[in-house]
């Protein structure tokens, strides 16, 4: 018995550090930040990963761009909106999609399927020039195959309706459509970057697992909000895609407006999200 206790009491003493409590607990970081990104990173070019996480973004954005121009092209063909699923189906099959494809590339590419987010993160050094640029043409050329496709199905039907392209709605000025898309847009790239942050990764983790639905919820609530107004937006790839098919002047107009919109968003979103980095 004497034993025991001997040994009880020198477990008790062999560490003797004690642990942090309260808000000391917190200084230390529990988790591991993964190094910068180069800038420049040649050698991804010969490997097998970088060209097949390219073209999971082609095909992510070429089946988002499928999917969700038939969608629309569906609601704005029935003469009530309530014959079809109207404005929360389209709400759905846009963040649908996003969940879907996001939780299906995420291993190979990330899941961006939108330059707005490769971008972001390229600002806070999640990826290589080298790579961001790779995947937002990829990004951009699986839009534009994808609105390709449904035309080459669906010709005169696609012209009659629209094609799924963003125009800012009668009633509302080009100012309206620019606040509807930096808020839209914030919410979204705010939305990526909590749901994949490296401290809550290490700390909870299912985060990573559940990641895709935050995201997908938020595509789906933005779209809510901003449909009647521009059609949103939120995805250059998506506007470019569906404008360059489209090919008509007013929705050129509001597409370039929206896509230079959407740089300039990201550029004070990152920049904020960096500054408030740093405070932890």
């Amino acid at each position: 018995m004497e034993g025991k206790e001997e040994d009880v009491r020198l477990g008790a003493n062999k560490y003797t550090e004690r642990q942090p409590i309260g808000t000391s607990a917190q200084t230390d970081k529990d988790y591991r930040e993964p190094p910068p990104a180069p800038l420049f990173e040649p050698g991804e070019l010969h490997s097998w990963s970088f060209w097949r996480a390219g073209i999971a973004e082609f095909m992510a954005t070429f089946l988002f761009l499928y999917i969700t121009v038939l969608t629309v092209m569906g609601v704005v063909r029935s003469p009530s909106k309530c014959a079809t699923v109207g404005i929360q189906g389209i709400a759905w099959a846009f963040g649908g999609m996003i969940f879907a494809l996001v939780y299906c590339t995420a291993g190979i590419s990330g899941g961006h399927i939108n330059p707005a987010v490769t971008f972001g993160l390229l600002l806070a050094r999640k990826l290589s020039l080298t790579r961001a640029v790779f995947y937002m043409i990829m990004q951009c050329l699986g839009a534009i195959c994808g609105a390709g496709v449904v035309k080459g199905f669906q010709g005169h039907q696609y012209e009659v309706l629209g094609g799924g392209a963003n125009v800012v709605a009668a009633g509302y000025s080009k100012g309206d459509g620019l606040g509807a898309e930096i808020v839209g847009t914030f919410v979204l790239v705010y939305t990526v970057f909590s749901a994949t942050d490296a401290k809550r990764n290490a700390r909870d983790s299912h985060v990573p697992i559940l990641a895709p639905l935050p995201i997908g919820f938020a595509v789906f609530l933005v779209h809510l909000a901003t449909i009647p107004i521009t059609g949103t937006g939120i995805n250059p790839a998506r506007s470019l895609g569906a404008a360059i098919i489209y090919n008509r002047e007013h929705a050129w107009d509001d597409m370039v407006s929206e896509t230079l919109l959407h740089d300039q968003t990201q550029s004070l979103l990152i920049s904020s999200f960096i500054c408030e980095s740093a405070l932890y």
